[in-house]
């Protein structure tokens, strides 16, 4: 299958040498042909599934436990007011 890279670059705003076009060329075409093997398999029958293999999530408990105190948590803060961080405004347009 031939595939027109000047035209794939056009589509994904790249600007290629003609280098870069030659070397891109049988990668795409060999991608391409990749994915026409894999759509040609016989899947009938088989459930559509996330994974591979099933996945067990694995939490542990939520539990309370003891706190840093806010000076040890602060330390090394780069600004603070009082007992809180202090951070720089990150929302153009937000009222303070």
């Amino acid at each position: 299958m031939k595939i027109d890279v000047s035209y794939v670059a056009e589509l994904a705003r790249l600007e290629l040498t003609e280098e870069e076009k030659a070397t891109f060329q049988p990668q795409l075409e060999s991608i391409v042909e990749y994915v026409d093997k894999i759509s040609s398999v016989d899947v009938e029958g088989v459930p559509p599934m996330m994974h591979g293999r099933e996945l067990v999530n694995v939490f542990r408990e939520d539990v309370v436990g003891e706190s840093l105190p806010a000076e040890t948590a602060l330390a090394n803060a780069p600004a603070r007011t009082g007992d809180e961080f202090l951070l720089p405004k990150i929302v153009e347009g937000a009222e303070s």
